[in-house]
């Protein structure tokens, strides 16, 4: 997988080098979140938090947009469970921990010498209880030492711990289901990861394994890919010297893939983003790089061999939303957008079933006779008070119905005029599922 980067300073997105040196800064972290996301996870991190530079809740207000638009791994001063928990509970899918990992807060402004620095296991254990261990990302930023070794580094890179970076990797590794390892000395400059250490804790560990810190050649991500290891791009992606689709293309595992006509091809599943698989296909590395330039859904036809965007004949393309790849690298799944039905029978789904009827259906449907009202449409005419007051009516009716048939009539209108009232206020379902959601992690 390959993971775009969005770290944030002061209300802004910045590069920095060596986590110190501003080399640029951007003002559109929803639309650059919503870019990423077409190709992996995004990384968020906080780094007036993690520095504890200016006062709490630090950049917060400006990340929790960003939960619910994009896949997203939050790290940046995470320094409790609480923090952690409500994170998750406004969309993040992962929490990256830095600095706590590694100290000892009954020790704190001791040194290393006075043992200040430890694998926080408490800590670790309390975090993973809180929100699950396939939640936690370990940041493992180390910096190389005098004798070669790696050392752990803390506090924005400015502390050293005296804590090797392998033993202290196999030691946070039970509590986590992935660590961050970032060369130091490399971050931010261009000139290349140090792929020496990331060899030993590949070696040492079999958690996932996210590499960062230098990459700026589309070879060193091969490369990685090719160590089992994902890799977190920063500067050389904002700088343009790499870009996400060339990177996701050479990340993925084509030597697994199928053979035909020459081209190594692999699996594409296309589904819609509440999960109703539509087809199956196959794509090749041409077809993962016309899918991202041109937005829409792109395969490989083994019996013509050649690349075909689907709906480019009838007009049923396929939108991506966000192609991800499996966990072995070697099979591709496509959230899409579908301008029509997906069969060439003309079936909504290629495996023969009809659009199943979901509650973000319902409100395109609503939407769609409120923008385009036609003579006879009831829907047409709910305006705001007409509404309101149906919702009102329909309520009584839901709480008064005595049978079961009943209940399920009267909720059925309840649902309708909700839905109403809520297309007429911009309110998306997504937004009302969010909410839920957000207070069932809580």
């Amino acid at each position: 997988m390959v993971i775009a980067s969005i770290d944030i300073q002061d209300g802004k997105v910045v590069q920095l080098k060596q986590g110190s040196e501003l080399i640029l800064q951007r003002d559109n972290a929803v639309e650059l979140a919503e870019e990423f996301n077409r190709y992996g996870e995004v990384a968020v991190i906080d780094l007036d938090a993690a520095m504890d530079r200016g006062a709490a809740p630090y950049n917060f207000e400006m990340i929790k947009p960003l939960l619910r638009r994009a896949e997203c791994r939050v790290g940046g001063g995470i320094r409790n469970a609480g923090q952690a928990r409500e994170l998750v509970s406004l969309g993040a899918r992962k929490i990256i921990l830095g600095s706590a990992c590694f100290r000892n807060p009954a020790k704190k402004g001791a040194g290393a010498a006075g043992g200040e620095f430890q694998v926080n296991i408490p800590f670790l254990e309390d975090l993973a209880k809180a929100v699950g261990r396939e939640r936690i990302i370990a940041a493992v930023d180390a910096r190389i030492t005098g004798t070669g070794n790696y050392e752990i580094v803390v506090d924005g890179w400015k502390t050293p711990t005296g804590l090797g970076l392998v033993e202290a990797a196999k030691q946070a590794e039970p509590f986590v289901s992935e660590l961050l390892f970032t060369c130091v000395e490399r971050e931010g400059g261009m000139a290349g990861i140090n792929l020496e250490p990331v060899r030993r804790l590949r070696a040492a560990v079999s958690c996932s394994l996210t590499a960062a810190g230098g990459v700026s050649s589309i070879e060193e991500v091969e490369t990685l890919a090719a160590l089992g290891c994902d890799v977190q791009l920063g500067m050389a992606l904002y700088t343009g010297k790499l870009n996400l689709a060339d990177c996701f293309v050479r990340s993925l595992n084509w030597k697994k893939g199928e053979t035909a006509g020459g081209a190594s091809l692999l699996p594409l599943i296309a589904q819609t983003s509440d999960g109703q698989a539509l087809m199956t296909g196959f794509a090749d590395g041409e077809a993962v790089a016309e899918t991202f330039k041109r937005g829409n859904l792109c395969f490989h036809s083994r019996s013509r061999n050649k690349l075909w965007m689907k709906g480019e004949s009838s007009g049923n393309t396929l939108r991506l939303l966000s192609l991800r790849a499996d966990c072995d690298r070697d099979a591709l799944l496509a959230v899409v957008e579908p301008a029509g039905p997906v069969c060439h029978t003309g079936a909504w789904s290629c495996f023969g079933t009809n659009r199943r009827y979901t509650w973000e259906y319902l409100q395109s449907v609503i939407a769609g006779r409120f923008r385009n009202p036609v003579p006879g449409s009831y829907t047409a005419t709910l305006d705001g008070e007409l509404v309101r007051e149906k919702l009102m009516e329909e309520a009584g009716e839901v709480c008064t119905a005595k049978t079961h048939e009943e209940v399920v009539w009267e909720a059925a209108d309840l649902l309708y005029f909700t839905t109403a009232l809520m297309t007429r206020e911009g309110v998306t379902v997504a937004e009302v599922l969010d909410e839920l959601d957000r207070r069932h992690k809580k």
